[in-house]
């Protein structure tokens, strides 16, 4: 009787375990391609540059605090809400999309409420983060 308890509980954690690395896997793979998107028109690892060596290395930091916030992916910080505007869950894959969500949410300003606030565009010209940053809570307004 007790061997089977031992064993139904091993079981029951393992099921638990595959399920949690599928529901973190299946969302961290369809950001993946964002990700990969950003890096490629944004990001300069190998630049001389140093503000631009800076900002690849803040993009890194950040993780997925580039466009989400708080404890779920659900959570977007600004930019990344800017982004959800023009990008659904389906468009996660398409390359193309993906990179026409980029162009449009850089003409945005980071401050809705503020016409005088640089655009997303700006602030990654700038070498600052869009989002503001996992510190900044979303909050960012290109200040």
């Amino acid at each position: 009787m007790r061997m089977n308890k031992v064993l139904l509980r091993s079981v029951g954690a393992a099921a638990a375990a595959v399920s949690l690395t599928w529901l973190v896997g299946s969302s961290a793979s369809a950001m993946k391609p964002f990700r990969d998107e950003f890096m490629a028109k944004y990001v300069k690892p190998d630049s001389a540059d140093a503000k631009e060596k800076a900002f690849a290395e803040a993009v890194q930091a950040a993780k997925c605090n580039l466009c989400h916030q708080g404890k779920s992916k659900k959570e977007r910080n600004v930019y990344g809400r800017a982004l959800n505007k023009f990008l659904g869950e389906e468009d996660m894959e398409n390359k193309e999309k993906i990179r026409s969500a980029l162009d449009k949410a850089a003409e945005l300003k980071s401050n809705p409420d503020d016409p005088n606030s640089p655009t997303f565009g700006d602030l990654i010209k700038a070498g600052k983060l869009p989002g503001g940053g996992p510190s900044h809570g979303g909050k960012k307004t290109g200040n």
